[in-house]
C-alpha cells in the first residue's frame, strides 16, 4: 500500500490562492479536489482553469459534486442537466474519480443549501441506487459518496455506514470518509468518534476529508451544536485519531484538506491553514504504509432501462418535511406526523431546530 496523495479542496477566491501558493510552489500539494458543479453557471478565471488543467494532465484531479441531490424522490430537469454537464466536464478534464454527498435537497434555492439526511428504508435506498447508477452510466471512472455531517437522530447516525455500503454496492463504488463530519455527529449526539468510525466499511474508503468547523448555540440553550462550516482549523481530536484511521483504510488513495476560500484572509488564518497542512503531511509521512493489494476498480455492466425511478409518496414526505422545517413548526409536532420514510419519533429537538435555522438561512422568503 503506497502512501496516499495529500491535497486540498480547491477554492476560487484569490485569498485562497495566495494562502496555498507556497505549498504549490514547493510541490507539497499532490492532488486537487474540485467541486465542478459550483461553476456550472459561472466562468472560471484563467488562473484557476490553468491550475485545474495542470493537475488533470498529471492524473491528480478529483471531482466532488455538491448539487446532484442523490435521494430526491422525483426526477427533475435539474438532475438531467446536471448529468449532461458532468459528461461534458469529464470529457474536458481527466478526473481520477467523481464523488457526491449523501442526502437530498428539494428546496427552491438548492444551489445554496445543504443536503438533508434520509433514514435507511428500502424505498430511499432504491431511489439512491437508481441515481448513483445514472451517475455512473455517464462516466468511466470510479464514483463515491461522502458521509453526511448532519443527522436528526442517533439511530440514523449509527446506520449511515451500513446505508453507504448498501448504496454503493451495485456500482462497485467507494466512500469518502469525512472525519469532521464524524466529529460533528460525535459531538452532537455524545458518542465517541472511534466508535462511529468502526461502523463504516473502512475497506471501501478511497478518500479521507479533513476540515474544521464552528459551534452554534442551540435554540434551547442546553448545548452547543457542531456545524461542518469549513471555516476554521482542524480540531485536535481529529488529528489525534487520524493515524489510526488511515492505517485501517487499506484502499486509501487520497487525503484532502478542506477550507472555504473566503475564510483565509488574515495572516493568522493563513498560518493556521498552513500549519494544518504541515501537521497532516507529517502524520501521513510518519506512518508505516504496509504493502496491501488494493482493490482494483472496474466499471460494472450497467443497463438502465426506462425512466428514472420515482416515488410520489416519498416525494410528498420530503416536501412536507422541508415545509415543516421552513415554517419553524415546534419540534414536538414532528413526532405527531405520520411519516413513513422518516423516523421522526426518534428525532432530537436540538437537531430539528438546527435544520430549521439552515433552511431559513438559504431560503429566506
Amino acid at each position: 500500500m503506497r502512501k496516499p496523495f495529500l491535497g486540498i479542496s480547491m477554492m476560487a477566491e484569490p485569498d485562497f490562492l495566495a494562502a496555498i501558493l507556497p505549498l504549490l510552489q514547493d510541490g507539497s500539494i499532490d492532488v486537487l479536489e474540485w467541486s465542478f458543479d459550483t461553476f456550472y453557471h459561472a466562468e472560471e478565471p484563467d488562473w484557476l482553469a490553468n491550475l485545474l488543467n495542470f493537475y488533470s494532465q498529471k492524473d491528480r484531479l478529483l471531482g466532488h459534486g455538491v448539487y446532484y441531490s442523490l435521494f430526491d424522490a422525483r426526477w427533475t430537469d435539474r438532475q438531467e442537466k446536471w448529468l449532461e454537464k458532468l459528461q461534458q466536464e469529464v470529457q474536458q478534464r481527466r478526473y481520477a474519480h467523481i464523488t457526491e454527498h449523501f442526502g437530498f435537497m428539494n428546496t427552491e434555492n438548492f444551489h445554496q443549501g445543504v443536503p438533508l439526511p434520509v433514514s435507511l428504508h428500502p424505498k430511499t435506498l432504491e431511489i439512491g441506487k437508481d441515481r448513483l447508477l445514472r451517475l455512473q452510466e455517464v462516466v468511466d471512472i470510479p464514483v463515491g459518496i461522502e458521509n453526511l455531517a448532519f443527522s436528526f437522530s442517533i439511530d440514523d447516525v449509527k446506520e449511515q455506514g451500513v446505508f453507504l455500503e448498501k448504496l454503493t454496492a451495485d456500482i462497485n463504488g467507494f466512500l469518502i470518509l469525512d472525519l469532521h463530519n464524524i466529529y460533528c455527529q460525535a459531538c452532537n449526539f455524545g458518542v465517541d468518534m472511534e466508535e462511529l468510525i468502526r461502523l463504516y466499511p473502512l475497506e471501501k474508503v478511497r478518500e479521507v476529508h479533513l476540515s474544521g468547523g464552528s459551534w452554534q448555540t442551540s435554540s434551547y440553550g442546553k448545548r452547543q451544536i457542531r456545524r461542518d462550516t469549513h471555516d476554521d482549523s482542524i480540531p485536535e481530536e481529529i488529528l489525534t485519531v487520524l493515524p489510526s484511521v488511515l492505517s485501517q483504510c487499506k484502499n486509501l488513495e487520497y487525503v484532502i484538506i478542506e477550507r472555504l476560500g473566503h475564510t483565509i484572509q488574515t495572516e493568522k488564518e493563513k498560518k493556521d491553514f498552513f500549519d494544518d497542512f504541515v501537521r497532516v503531511k507529517t502524520i501521513v509521512g510518519a506512518l508505516a504504509w504496509k504493502d496491501y493489494d488494493k482493490t482494483c476498480w472496474t466499471k460494472k455492466n450497467i443497463r438502465l432501462t426506462g425512466k428514472p425511478l420515482e416515488d410520489e409518496a416519498l416525494y410528498q414526505e420530503q416536501t412536507k418535511l422541508t415545509k415543516l422545517l421552513f415554517d419553524n413548526v415546534e419540534s414536538g409536532a414532528f413526532k405527531e406526523q405520520d411519516f413513513q420514510f422518516f423516523k421522526t419519533e426518534n428525532w432530537d429537538p436540538e437537531m430539528i431546530r438546527t435544520a430549521q435555522a439552515i433552511i431559513k438561512k438559504w431560503n429566506p422568503y
